[in-house]
């Protein structure tokens, strides 16, 4: 099933629950990949859905962390609901563990040692773990290493 057959199936689902929060949130996502498929001028491939969903995700906690920030907890809580129900559609998320692992694999096929070449490792493992892992903490992982 794909992940627009999936969406449509839930937000039937959520107009017969009366559940106004998961219904607004799948017909922003369903709206997302609706109008990316448009851009492109072709139905998305898996790889380009799971693109769309990362770009909401992030957009979400970005303003996550601005709400907490200014101190808007109602607004806040609001995102954090919504983060909840977008990861629902995400495949499962690595562990710091498996990411670790990743990177220092890369790192050694790579043959990195300095943080000049940065890009060139995150470059080599951020289509590995597309979805699957936080840019952020790999960013983090990478450093660690090559410091």
């Amino acid at each position: 099933m794909s992940l627009l057959e999936r969406l449509t199936d839930d937000m039937k689902q959520a107009m017969r629950d009366k559940d106004k929060e998961k219904l607004s949130v799948i017909r922003m996502v369903k709206a997302a990949l609706q109008n990316e498929a448009i851009k492109l001028g072709h139905d998305l491939s898996d790889e380009e859905e799971l693109t769309v969903l990362n770009r909401e995700l992030k957009q979400r906690k970005d303003s996550l962390l601005e709400f907490e920030n200014a101190g808007r907890s109602d607004l806040a809580d609001k995102l954090k609901a919504e983060i909840e129900i977008l990861m629902i559609y995400m495949p499962e998320q690595l562990t710091e563990e498996e990411v670790e692992e990743i990177v220092k694999q890369t790192i050694s096929e790579i043959k990195a040692s300095t943080k000049a070449e940065m890009g060139k490792v995150m470059g080599a493992i951020m289509p590995k773990v597309k979805g699957k892992a936080d840019g952020t903490l790999v960013n983090r992982l990478v450093l660690k290493h090559l410091s």
